[in-house]
């Protein structure tokens, strides 16, 4: 699939003042009565891509559920202004504000990578007593909401600089980007490079290049807000799967050992043999784990 093909799967929602890139499988929710019958999961995707993670598993995950998911603000076809703040707390707003707009009143939330961040933000606020909003079931999947314990590529590293990140955020290309991806996967055969130029261009569309900088101040505000995030989830009494990929590089199998140990009614399934992006890398294996 291209991007191209990924775009007409979805619509544009204004949110605040920028538009969000959003895919609903339930669109036309009235005129189909099957829809009536199935729970709603909405996905909140990972960094440094985009909704276009999930193009393998959207075919079969819709047959289960009610699939709604958008690209962050600053991602893949959402807006990418430049003078906006891409704090994760701002994305909890914005993903909470489209949730309200759908009118959804009870969902599913699964989170990966990036999106573990904004969700736990969503947890917090829940423990708060201030959603509008039902999460009847979470699924947390490779992120490093234990930061300290996240084995950051260099590149992130660099990026998330205060003064070097803008510099080198201009001279990341493709073959860098290229040279990262692979070596998030346990079977580098796995990946193509026609599916990595895919989502390449959708980092690069609309400026994306020139504010990815900024994006990846996410993993100061994990620090910054460690207790919160962490401490939330440590609090929530929401029914929690932690679904790991054990070969991951960067969220590392001790990250979803703690959360297991952690979050106070949790199940945690192993995925084996796969690396950080389990549903592209092992997509088959990953629908199995998440409809049971």
């Amino acid at each position: 699939m291209t991007r191209k093909d990924w775009e007409k799967l979805g619509k544009y929602y204004h949110i605040g003042d920028h538009q969000l890139f959003v895919i609903d499988t339930g669109q036309n929710l009235s005129k189909f009565r099957e829809f009536e019958s199935k729970k709603t999961m909405v996905i909140l995707h990972g960094y440094p891509t985009s909704t276009f993670d999930y193009y393998k598993v959207l075919p079969e995950l819709s047959k289960h559920y009610r699939i709604i998911m958008h690209d962050h603000l600053g991602f893949g076809f959402s807006d990418k202004p430049k003078g906006s703040s891409y704090s994760l707390i701002h994305q909890a707003d914005r993903a909470l504000a489209l949730w309200k707009k759908l009118d959804l009143k009870k969902v599913i939330l699964f989170a990966h990578d990036y999106g573990t961040s904004v969700a736990t933000e969503i947890i917090a606020r829940d423990n708060e007593g201030l959603l509008e909003i039902e999460i009847e079931e979470l699924i947390l999947s490779n992120g490093s909401i234990h930061i300290e314990l996240s084995q950051l590529r260099t590149i992130q590293k660099l990026l998330k600089h205060q003064f070097l990140g803008k510099f080198v955020a201009m001279l990341t290309n493709y073959p860098i980007f290229r040279k990262n991806m692979r070596n998030t996967y346990f079977d580098k055969t796995k990946v193509t490079d026609d599916e990595l130029k895919e989502m390449w261009k959708l980092i690069e569309l609309n400026g994306g290049r020139k504010i990815i900088h900024k994006l990846t101040q996410y993993i100061t505000e994990r620090y910054q807000y460690w207790d919160r995030w962490v401490g939330g989830l440590k609090k929530t009494q929401i029914p929690t799967k932690i679904i790991w990929a054990k070969n991951d590089p960067i969220a590392i199998p001790a990250i979803a050992e703690l959360l297991h140990e952690e979050i106070p009614n949790n199940k945690l399934i192993w995925i084996e043999n796969t690396g950080h992006f389990l549903m592209l890398e092992n997509p088959i294996e990953w629908l199995n784990k998440i409809s049971n």
